[in-house]
């Protein structure tokens, strides 16, 4: 029996699709400004907010916190809380000022989030996430996500990780991305924890072989986009980019649209410079800095000649107050002329 061509169904179909190849969140980088130079790289991706907390999405600034260009479609708001009501409140919004899709986190392991009782620790209350989980599903019409570790602390990955999908399947969870390390909340930093826990790509197999109806993506350790498609040709639905997509996007996202979705030629930095130009202006235009858009655009031509000028360029000058697209064009000259003389 066929599933009817809703427009529900077609939208999700469209996100399972987009989820094949996604970037992943990440604080102080993913803000708007780096989805829209990651989308000028790739048009099909489906690209992630910063996770902004519940509370702060209820009482904060909303335009500042979740506001986001039209272009950067598909794009998902993460979100970060273990109050099952403010979840739902902050996903309602979430879905009014147009996002695709609504994700809990259930994998950040830093201070500040398990103070808050969320992120990484909610791996030891999956009745708590499945309770949360349900209550944003049924506040609002969007899909609702979950992005979770393989455990924590001296979990056993093997026992609570299929307990921990079954119950948010249950709650009505249809795709997940899991973080392929376990997060150790005493004794390692943030950073030492995207690190040091070993990867354990077999278990999240493993997972998908047990939960065949989930849509599951892995996160962790994946640089490139061989290593990406070397996951989905062994069954995953979904990988998602970190660390590489933003300081070698061009090496993690640009031949995406062509060897993944089968569409069009692979990226140019050049074309994504100009693409980018008329999104710097508007922003200068409306009093933004151009640092605030160019320091995530830094890594664009890694590893071409003309890499090191062109990020020298931008890191001296972009700061200072009246830069504009004269250097970013004066960035550029360094690239371009290394192509030309090639």
């Amino acid at each position: 029996m066929t599933k009817t061509a809703t427009p529900e169904n077609q939208k999700s179909a469209a996100l399972d699709s987009a989820a094949r190849l996604s970037v992943a969140p990440m604080m102080d980088w993913t803000d708007r400004h780096c989805r829209m130079f990651h989308r000028a790289i790739s048009r099909h991706a489906l690209l992630y907010s910063e996770m902004v907390t519940a509370p702060a999405v209820i009482h904060g600034d909303r335009d500042k916190l979740l506001g986001f260009d039209a272009h950067e479609h598909p794009v998902a708001l993460q979100l970060g809380g273990s109050d099952p009501a403010q979840l739902a409140q902050a996903a309602s919004i979430g879905a009014d000022w147009g996002y695709d899709e609504i994700n809990l986190n259930c994998g950040c392991p830093s201070d500040r989030v398990q103070s808050g009782a969320f992120g990484a620790v909610l791996m030891k209350s999956p009745d708590l996430v499945a309770e949360c989980v349900a209550a944003m599903i049924a506040a609002q019409p969007i899909e609702v996500t979950v992005k979770c570790r393989i455990g924590v602390d001296d979990q056993t990955p093997e026992d609570v990780l299929p307990d921990f999908l079954s119950k948010i399947a249950a709650a009505g969870v249809r795709r997940v991305t899991i973080h392929a390390r376990k997060a150790w909340l005493q004794g390692l930093s943030p950073k030492d924890n995207r690190e040091i826990p070993p990867l354990d790509y077999a278990l999240v197999h493993a997972m998908k072989a047990q939960f065949p109806q989930l849509h599951l993506s892995i996160n962790g350790g994946i640089g490139t986009l061989s290593a990406a498609q070397a996951e989905l040709a062994q069954g995953l639905d979904g990988v998602m980019i970190g660390r590489a997509a933003y300081h070698q996007p061009m090496e993690a996202l640009g031949a995406a649209d062509a060897e993944i979705w089968g569409d069009g030629h692979p990226a140019d930095p050049f074309e994504v410079a100009e693409a980018m130009k008329p999104y710097i202006a508007r922003h200068l235009q409306n009093g933004g800095r151009l640092h605030q858009i160019t320091r995530h655009m830094l890594g664009l031509f890694h590893a071409r000649p003309g890499a090191r000028r062109f990020r020298q360029i931008l890191s001296e000058g972009a700061t200072r107050e009246g830069a504009g697209l004269e250097l970013f064009e004066s960035a550029l000259s360094a690239p371009r002329e290394q192509a030309n003389e090639a």
